[in-house]
């Protein structure tokens, strides 16, 4: 069964509105995972950290760029990752896992993510490494890299749309993924709307504790009344979490 959508177009604006920590934070709130999973780990960060956040469902592949291919020619893996992109939903992340452990040579250039921009994809995350930043940084395209190669090697992509793991988490065919400069989660796409839902009143909680702070006053009880008033308000939101499940 080809992954279908399991937001609306408007769950999907909620999403895109707030930053990735928030997204993980909403996450816990479901119980639904350990703490210390579903994130991508510190080698996978943002090219372009001053682009807002990511959202889009996994169009995942496995490539290669250190050996010559075969048969055939670099870049011909291409052809049959356009052809298969349609199985996902739009919006499209493209997930590509590198099999050459450190990489050999580029994931993407400029025409690659034009390709994939055109074909309905709104971001791309690879455990390889990237090139043509200033000119994938251009077209609004977000990526997010274990580093920079200058060169594009033997490109072979091996297989599309099966699970890849990426920075320390596995990442399915149509999962849905949040990535911004603090980095790239997914989200469980069974709780993805209620996480969209609640994202808003997770950030109000929080503020209670932060504009408290921006007062300056080093008033200890005060304090303390913000930051109880915040953990009754989040008590709330993961009861509501829960009773949602």
């Amino acid at each position: 069964m080809n992954p279908v959508q399991t937001i609306s177009a408007e769950e999907l604006e909620l999403l895109k509105a707030v930053d990735t920590p928030t997204i993980c934070n909403v996450i816990e709130l479901f119980d639904v995972r350990p703490r210390n999973a579903g994130y991508m780990d510190d080698r996978i960060q943002s090219c372009f950290p001053e682009m807002p956040p990511m959202v889009g469902y996994a169009t995942t592949a496995t490539l290669s760029t250190s050996n010559p291919p075969r048969e055939g020619e670099t870049y011909a893996g291409m052809d049959s990752q356009i052809e298969q992109i349609n199985s996902i939903p739009e919006p499209r992340v493209v997930v590509f896992q590198d099999l050459d452990v450190p990489a050999a040579a580029a994931t993407f250039g400029e025409v690659m993510c034009m390709t994939y921009q055109t074909f309905g994809c709104v971001g791309l995350v690879t455990s390889g490494a990237g090139r043509d930043l200033d000119q994938v940084r251009e077209i609004n395209f977000p990526t997010f890299t274990s580093g920079t190669n200058p060169s594009h090697g033997y490109h072979q992509i091996a297989e599309v749309n099966i699970p890849v793991h990426v920075g320390g988490t596995t990442v399915y065919p149509g999962d849905l993924i949040h990535g911004d400069c603090n980095g790239v989660t997914t989200i469980p796409n069974h709780i993805a709307g209620s996480v969209a839902h609640l994202c808003a009143e997770y950030m109000e909680a929080e503020g209670y504790v932060l504009d408290f702070l921006k007062t300056g006053e080093r008033d200890l009880a005060g304090w303390q009344s913000a930051r109880a008033a915040s953990a009754e308000k989040m008590a709330e939101l993961r009861q509501r979490a829960l009773n949602s499940l």
